[in-house]
This record gives structure tokens, C-alpha cells and sequence, in this order.
């Protein structure tokens, strides 16, 4: 990624940016939340710097390891922000084609702005429920990338945590006997009150 245009059209160059940008300051935490390879987070990150869009600071730490933090400079920041910009108005005519049941229309964008689609799910340019209602619109799946993304965004929107609690009052329906076979058995202690003994 040596020209910076090749990086305008890295998808993955932007998610890093945009991580560093809210405040990951190293390779570890960006990959986790960009859901991206260790591996390919330390090349971004040397191809970021390179275009001086990223700084590196080496800090010392307690028994004199170096930490190597990344902060975002300002031409960065105003290369983020430009492309975010563009991926908003790329993502309102989305919305509206899809409202207006365009398909045909739709469908072209959608495939023109494909690899952009983890980049708006990561920016929260896109929601995830919107981002589904039109892949199911149109009868597509979505890429191992696109399911990265709303995964995480389901998880933040709290979406698993009510099937976990539907869950967790089952468990304790277990102890009045409603689920028949496991009536006799016990469940630790816990039911739908709460860990009282915490």
C-alpha cells in the first residue's frame, strides 16, 4: 500500500484507522475489536505510519519492556472522517433504495459498495438491522467480514444477553418442577432471586 490512493480503497486500512482514532492504542486490542488477524493489524499499522496517518510512541513499562502505542494524527483524522463522510451518503441512498423497494437499483450499489460493508457496520455508519433487512430484501448472505461485524454489534446492542436471561429464568423454573424430568434436580442454588450469598 504504498500510493494513497491504493489505501482509499482498503476497506480494513479504514477500520484500523477508525479503531486507533477511538482510542486503541495497541495491535492486540485492535484486532479484537476489528475482528481483523493480528498479522494483518501490524501491516496496516506499518502502512498507516508510513503515510504518516498514525504516530508510534514507545513507552517503558514496569521491569523496562517496551510498549509500542499508536495514536492517530491529525491528517489521519481528517482522512477518516472524510471517508466516513462519503460511506454515510453511500449508506443513505442504501437506505433509501431500500425503502422505496428498488431492488434492481439496490442491488448494483450494494454490489459496487460490498467491500465497504464491514467498514460501515465497524463505524456504526450502518446498523446492523438495517444491514440485514436488506440482505434478506434481496436474497443474499452475508460474508465472513459482514458476519464479524453484526456479530459484535448484536452483542453490544444486548440482543444475546435477553436470550441469556430468558435462559437464566428457565433455570430457575427448573427448581418448581415445570420442566418434568429435572425436577429433582438441583441447581446449585440458583434460582430466579439472584447469588444472595455473593
Amino acid at each position: 500500500m504504498s500510493s494513497n490512493n491504493a489505501f482509499n480503497e482498503s476497506p480494513n486500512h479504514f477500520m484500523v484507522l477508525d479503531a486507533i482514532s477511538r482510542g486503541m492504542k495497541k495491535i492486540d486490542s485492535i484486532s479484537k475489536v476489528t475482528k481483523l488477524s493480528k498479522d494483518e493489524v501490524e501491516l496496516i499499522v506499518n502502512d498507516l505510519k508510513n503515510q504518516k496517518l498514525i504516530s508510534m510512541e514507545i513507552k517503558r513499562g514496569f521491569f523496562g519492556n517496551k510498549k509500542t502505542e499508536v495514536h492517530i494524527t491529525d491528517t489521519g483524522l481528517k482522512m477518516l472522517n472524510s471517508k466516513k463522510q462519503e460511506l454515510s451518503y453511500k449508506s443513505q441512498r442504501l437506505q433509501q433504495l431500500y425503502e422505496t423497494g428498488d431492488r434492481r437499483q439496490m442491488q448494483s450499489m450494494m454490489d459496487d459498495n460490498r467491500s465497504w460493508m464491514p467498514m460501515m457496520l465497524f463505524s456504526g455508519i450502518m446498523s446492523m438491522v438495517m444491514f440485514g433487512s436488506m440482505m434478506a430484501f434481496m436474497g443474499m448472505a452475508m460474508n465472513p467480514a459482514e458476519s464479524a461485524q453484526t456479530e459484535g454489534q448484536v452483542d453490544e446492542s444486548g440482543g444475546s444477553a435477553t436470550e441469556d436471561t430468558g435462559t437464566a429464568s428457565d433455570t430457575g423454573a427448573s427448581d418448581t418442577g415445570d420442566t418434568g424430568g429435572f425436577s429433582d434436580m438441583d441447581a446449585g442454588g440458583m434460582d430466579a432471586g439472584g447469588f444472595d450469598s455473593f
